[in-house]
């Protein structure tokens, strides 16, 4: 069972290696990085335009609630891109 998005992102460059036709010695962690890195971005577009869709939809009374929500959430978003970037 894969337990994490890092395990993924080594069992998905494997895949493109083997599709690719190159040996598994060409910058695998480099490889696993990148996929890493893109699934994470599209992950955090994806809960921020799921997020803007529910404000959109909130009564009145909520959505001081969500902004607030809203702005703890581009706080953690911030951090872990930040420490994505060191990976690198």
């Amino acid at each position: 069972m894969i337990k994490s998005l890092r395990e993924r992102a080594e069992l998905t460059a494997q895949d493109i290696q083997k599709i690719l036709g190159i040996s598994a010695e060409d910058h695998p962690k480099e490889i696993a990085d990148a996929i890493e890195v893109c699934v994470v971005k599209a992950l955090l577009e994806e809960r921020e335009r799921c997020a803007m869709i529910a404000f959109d939809h909130v009564c009145p009374e909520d959505r001081d609630k969500a902004h607030k929500l809203s702005d703890e959430i581009k706080k953690v978003k911030n951090a872990l891109m930040t420490n994505l970037s060191s990976l690198r």
